[in-house]
């Protein structure tokens, strides 16, 4: 959800360069499947959360014919290799105030159906993602053992787990200790992490003879105990999203993701699972690259997930092999971008004021249709003063433009420069280029 994207055979080419085999979609996209195809690289397919009713119906046509042109047209010898369906993206979300419930059963077994159809129902299994809040500790006992799913979508969560078992499909869920460090000011800080052993700062969860001392971990293993309670001990379970932000708040930054991701990839790596499930741990990592168009609802920081900038350069270190071997990761190879320049406020003399009212006009005008969510508090460009903000605002509305002339106007507050404004905080991007908005060669005057 970018409003410049990478061309997809760039972005498949750095997958492959950086050893993913694995990858997960949020949507069928017919220019990302065939850049994707004869790769190897497999691949979860979705049908987005407003595809849910439809393909719900009684019929089962809808369904019939999105498997034909997403699975169908790609998924042959040679082709796209698509493992799962994931049937909608955390349909149960507490947020969604029960809009999904009574469709997305329905959805998932008319999509399995279809792909039973066409023909591919023993190498393509359609799935739910869940969100974590779907099962919960008790406050009175909140140690992974006392985990059950939520009680008013209990049985109708059982009914779908039934389903994916019968049809050898994972239960797929989506868990960010990010967010719990987000909502609960008393959370503590270690224990959102990967550091061996308990510390004086992680708080560990003694449950039995189990000691936790990583919120990952504890979540993962409450959702052991509640498929347990609900006669699933065993069933796969994979990790739709797991990650870190970078930016959008106080604890979206580099260095934590970097600790995150790397402790996480460790942690998997090593293969020994969770104290209540040994063995191998399948993640997603969340996300590739960042979003300037998400939805900020949740949070600033729901544009930041990438372990990659919006053009394709890796943010931090991060060694995916877990053996320490500093091979960081690959960028995208070939990237090109508008001119060089950039849309700030203009340089106004000692006499020459701005009247206040009319550049927060222009600075809110700007945020509404670009992305200004570095500038929140505690992320990457807070430390601007109020010029340096209106001027990060002006040009990331210009840039969102294609770099127009009269997208840096602003009433006459702006000007383009062609020196750099960032500092070693707070980058002033300059957008991907594409199309007939590719400069090449760019000289004043010219």
């Amino acid at each position: 959800m970018a409003s410049h994207q990478l061309p997809p055979e760039s972005v498949v080419d750095m997958l492959k360069d950086n050893g993913f085999d694995k990858v997960k979609l949020f949507d069928a996209d017919e220019s990302i499947l065939e850049a994707l195809s004869g790769t190897g690289i497999e691949v979860m397919l979705a049908v987005p959360n407003y595809m849910l009713e439809q393909m719900s119906l009684d019929s089962g046509g809808a369904a019939d014919l999105w498997v034909e042109a997403n699975l169908t047209a790609y998924a042959y010898p040679g082709g796209v290799n698509i493992r799962y369906v994931a049937v909608g993206n955390e349909p149960f979300l507490k947020t969604y105030n029960d809009t999904y419930l009574k469709n997305t059963l329905p959805a998932l077994r008319n999509i399995q159906e279809a792909i039973n159809r066409a023909g591919f129902g023993a190498e393509i299994k359609a799935t739910v993602p869940f969100n974590a809040d779907i099962y919960y500790s008790p406050e009175s006992n909140p140690v992974p053992s006392s985990g059950d799913f939520r009680p008013e979508i209990r049985d109708l969560t059982i009914q779908i787990i039934q389903y994916l078992h019968l049809n050898d499909a994972p239960f797929v869920v989506n868990i960010y200790p990010f967010l719990s460090l987000y909502s609960n000011p008393y959370f503590p800080i270690d224990f959102a992490f990967f550091e061996a052993g308990p510390t004086k700062n992680n708080h560990p969860i003694r449950d039995g003879q189990n000691l936790y001392t990583n919120v990952f971990d504890a979540n993962l293993d409450t959702l052991v105990w509640s498929l347990t309670k609900a006669g699933y001990p065993d069933m796969k379970i994979l990790i739709g999203e797991v990650g870190w932000p970078t930016d959008g708040d106080k604890h979206a930054d580099i260095e934590k993701a970097k600790r995150f991701n790397q402790g996480l990839v460790q942690h998997v790596l090593g293969n020994e699972g969770t104290p209540a499930r040994k063995g191998p741990i399948d993640i997603y990592l969340f996300s590739l690259i960042d979003e300037d168009s998400k939805s900020i609802d949740p949070g600033s920081f729901e544009r930041h997930w990438g372990i990659f900038e919006f053009d394709g350069k890796p943010k931090y270190e991060l060694d995916l092999s877990g053996r320490e071997e500093n091979k960081g990761l690959v960028a995208v190879q070939g990237v090109r971008y508008m001119v060089r320049r950039w849309c700030v406020l203009r340089p106004r003399g000692k006499d020459d004021d701005v009247d206040d009212r009319e550049l927060g006009r222009n600075v809110d005008y700007a945020c509404s249709l670009s992305d200004c969510t570095a500038l929140g508090y505690g992320s990457s460009c807070n430390h601007l003063s109020a010029k340096g903000n209106a001027s990060y605002a002006f040009n990331m509305y210009y840039q969102s433009k294609n770099q127009n002339e009269w997208d840096c106007d602003f009433e006459g507050l702006g000007v383009i420069t062609e020196e750099d404004p960032s500092d070693n905080k707070c980058r002033f991007p300059v957008m991907i280029g594409y199309g007939n908005r590719v400069v090449l060669l760019h000289r004043k005057g010219v």
